[in-house]
């Protein structure tokens, strides 16, 4: 069939003992299966646990949100009153900074006119 003997396949399909020994980096490369082909040599000293669980909690036990629910307006109340002055003095300047420039700018506006 003109190729060598190497890469020729036998009769019933299966290739040589040459032909598969130029895998045999590759196979070894793919012994993990649990992980992605790009990440064996990161995850090559980490043995898996078989699915073993040492801790959990059943999503119907978990509260997420509601200890914030309870809890928030008591903290909102306590930042505000600890911070709330400086909030307020800061939008008062700002707006008033805003104001000034408004009316200086109509009064500049308003000199040029015929």
């Amino acid at each position: 069939n003109g190729f060598p003997s190497s890469v020729r396949s036998t009769t019933n399909g299966e290739t040589n003992n040459a032909t598969m020994s130029a895998f045999n980096r590759t196979r070894v490369a793919l012994a993990r299966y649990d992980v992605s082909p790009h990440m064996l040599k990161w995850w090559k000293d980490v043995k898996g646990d078989n699915g073993l669980v040492t801790r959990s909690l059943s999503p119907y036990e978990q509260q997420a949100v509601m200890p914030w629910l309870r809890e928030f307006p008591k903290k909102a109340y306590t930042k505000f009153t600890e911070s709330g002055a400086y909030w307020i003095s800061a939008g008062v300047i700002v707006y008033g900074t805003a104001a000034m420039g408004d009316a200086v700018n109509e009064a500049e506006a308003r000199e040029h006119r015929f």
